[in-house]
């Protein structure tokens, strides 16, 4: 198996390298940002032919990786021939890596939530021409396996879990609560960004959106149950009353290596999941024992609005979850900054859905969206910090 791995130093791309060199694959690129000194590890372990860096860092880069091609554009790296190109980028960035790789016809194996969720549509097109698609974030791989060898049509509802983040059942009160305390997590190890989305739930509320595109379902029909243990991944409840889950350990490394083998299969067209072979065997995990208890409930959505705000960004359609994934970036790293409170983040990403057009979802329009989110967002931060109080 030959691998390109975009977004190689975060969380998720160290751990597909982790699968890679657990099972003997070929890494034909990396793409990172401005973690040299991770990168450098990885460049002389896998020997990739082709690096792309931030643009900032590109010469230092090359300096320090004699004998490896060092480019600053990722989208070069996106279309080197490879069994499957992992996207593993974080944010709006991994937009264009993704698209070129559709393109170019590869099997793309996909950690980046934003590219269904601000361009489903527009990723699907992209994929017409022979590229194929399979998630990696473990509910959406969860509703994938639960899938195979089903009708979409016989579906009722997509049901994905979430943990409740280290808030689930206290403090009462989230307006005093600092970033410390909202990254302790309690069951998964991920980067900031996506540590505090969980946290506010936003990040289930991102996973809904990207479900319902890459499903073909309507929104109506994927739902969130809080599952404290993080041990059933995704449900699917059909039309004849039954239900099938996907149940297994906190580790990403399972959902990325059953991605990377279920890829070049692929998914034709939303909701379509052609055949897979079986999911991988990661060390440790056979003995894994089935034991304990497991705890369901209904998301809080009065104390967790984010999640609510979600679905009206996807019920509005349009550039509407640009701006909703535009507001949440700026408002995560305020909050981390300790420029706005926990609280100030839903309130933020509500103020931007209250401003928001409804402009056709364009590639052009994507992006005009996210500038001005991204401005008037980082304006209303501003704004809150001069006058000392909550947005």
């Amino acid at each position: 198996m030959r691998l390109t791995v975009l977004g190689s130093t975060g969380s998720i791309g160290t751990q597909t390298l982790d699968v890679a060199r657990e099972r003997g694959y070929t890494v034909a690129g990396l793409a990172a940002g401005r973690n040299l000194d991770r990168l450098e590890a990885q460049v002389r372990e896998f020997r990739p032919a082709v690096v792309s860096v931030d643009e900032r860092c590109l010469e230092d880069a090359r300096a320090r990786l004699p004998g490896t091609k060092v480019i600053a554009d990722v989208s070069e790296v996106a279309v080197l021939p490879a069994d499957v190109t992992v996207n593993a980028m974080s944010g709006l960035i991994g937009l264009a890596p993704t698209r070129a790789a559709l393109h170019a016809g590869r099997n793309v194996a996909l950690a980046t939530k934003e590219a269904m969720v601000t361009a489903g549509p527009l990723i699907w097109e992209a994929a017409a021409g022979g590229g194929r698609i399979v998630p990696i974030d473990s509910e959406h791989t969860g509703v994938y396996q639960c899938l195979v060898g089903e009708r979409v049509q016989d579906v009722a509802e997509l049901i994905l879990t979430a943990s409740g983040g280290p808030f689930r059942s206290g403090p009462p009160d989230l307006s005093s609560v600092t970033p410390q305390q909202a990254l302790k997590h309690p069951n998964w190890s991920m980067g900031q960004k996506v540590t505090i989305d969980s946290a506010t739930l936003l990040n289930k509320g991102l996973e809904v959106l990207e479900c319902a595109s890459l499903y073909g379902v309507p929104l109506s029909q994927v739902r969130v149950s809080v599952h404290p243990q993080s041990i059933v991944h995704a449900l699917i409840r059909f039309r004849d009353g039954s239900l099938k889950a996907n149940l297994g350990p906190t580790d990403m490394r399972l959902a990325i290596a059953y991605a990377i083998d279920a890829a070049p299969t692929g998914m034709q067209r939303p909701g379509e999941p052609g055949p897979v072979p079986r999911g991988p065997e990661v060390a440790g995990h056979l003995s894994w024992p089935l034991l304990g208890t497991l705890e369901f409930g209904e998301p809080d959505l009065t104390r967790f609005p984010a999640l609510a705000l979600a679905y009206r960004a996807g019920e509005m359609g349009g550039v509407a979850p640009t701006a909703l994934n535009a507001a949440d970036e700026v408002a995560v790293a305020a909050f981390l900054e300790g420029r706005i409170g926990f609280l100030d983040i839903a309130a933020l990403i509500e103020q931007l859905l209250d401003e928001t057009t409804a402009d056709t979802l364009s590639w052009d329009s994507i992006a005009q969206t996210d500038d001005w989110a991204r401005r008037r967002s980082q304006e209303l931060v501003a704004r809150s910090k001069h006058a000392g109080a909550p947005l």
